[in-house]
């Protein structure tokens, strides 16, 4: 059953604990709500106002396990206070697996504050969980993708386009790089994992997935220098630097150009043409 006085306080409680500067945001003049405004919350929830508000006073539906899971992220809640919200709600929390959706508050605070630089969250099998505004201008919202296609390395091998951002004297590394990555990933967690899923349907659909993956790589790395050919601005040379979540198993990935460049300049001219027109790998 629903708490829905539990349910309402904690999330009054988080709510107000937040400050503006903490998810990103401006704090403006004449703010006298104690913490975040219940819109805010609600932009960052992905909801609209009025369901965030009903919650915040005990009414409207029961919120789905989904609801929950972005309502956890848009108040930047530890894994424990996302599990409390779970139970509020009447629903038993995600099964504590590695490489789950929830970002930790400590790197939702960093990728609040990257907003003018491409940056992006992913999971051990290259799974996009968030974007800046710039790193979608970069290379698309690639949170779109569902099922298998969220993993980048599925799509490298199975979707027409995936790769067409990057140059192609590049695709042979990317493809071995993928391939070892998802080789290393599968002997983690096992035979039943969502890696060996990712294998088996990659190696019943793709001939090239099948060569590299015989050649059974491991430990292969990523450049640090990563190559685009973008249609917006063209040729974009960038520097990705990585920080690592392990308790999460989620990366950090940020991308910055050298200053004075080319890329640079076509760097801050991305941030002001936003993520329209850009082609999603």
């Amino acid at each position: 059953m629903t708490d829905r006085s539990g349910l309402a306080t904690f999330l009054r409680s988080r709510r107000e604990a937040l400050q503006p500067e903490d998810v990103g945001m401006p704090r403006g003049q004449r703010r006298r709500t104690a913490g975040l405004r219940r819109e805010e919350v609600a932009a960052l929830c992905h909801m609209s106002t009025d369901y965030y508000s009903r919650l915040e006073q005990e009414r409207g539906p029961r919120p789905s396990e989904q609801m929950l899971g972005s309502i956890a992220q848009g108040l930047h809640l530890s894994v424990a206070e996302r599990d409390h919200l779970f139970r509020l709600a009447g629903h038993p929390p995600p099964s504590p697996t590695a490489g789950g959706d929830h970002i930790s508050p400590g790197v939702l605070r960093i990728l609040d504050r990257l907003a003018d630089t491409p940056a992006e969250v992913v999971t051990e099998l290259g799974e996009t969980l968030r974007q800046t505004p710039v790193g979608v201008a970069l290379l698309g919202d690639l949170t779109r993708h569902t099922g298998p296609f969220r993993s980048i390395g599925y799509r490298w091998f199975a979707q027409p386009g995936a790769r067409d951002v990057y140059l192609p004297e590049d695709h042979e590394f990317y493809s071995r790089l993928y391939a070892s990555g998802l080789r290393t990933v599968m002997a983690q967690r096992g035979p039943g994992s969502r890696a060996a899923e990712l294998a088996t349907l990659l190696l019943g659909t793709s001939e090239e997935f099948r060569e590299v993956w015989q050649r059974h790589e491991v430990g292969l790395r990523p450049r640090e220098t990563k190559r685009y050919q973008l249609p917006s601005v063209g040729y974009v040379e960038l520097n990705c630097q990585v920080m690592l979540d392990p308790a999460h198993a989620h990366t950090l990935l940020v991308y910055t150009a050298v200053p004075g460049s080319e890329s640079h300049e076509k760097l801050a001219l991305l941030s002001v043409v936003g993520a329209s027109g850009m082609s999603a790998t």
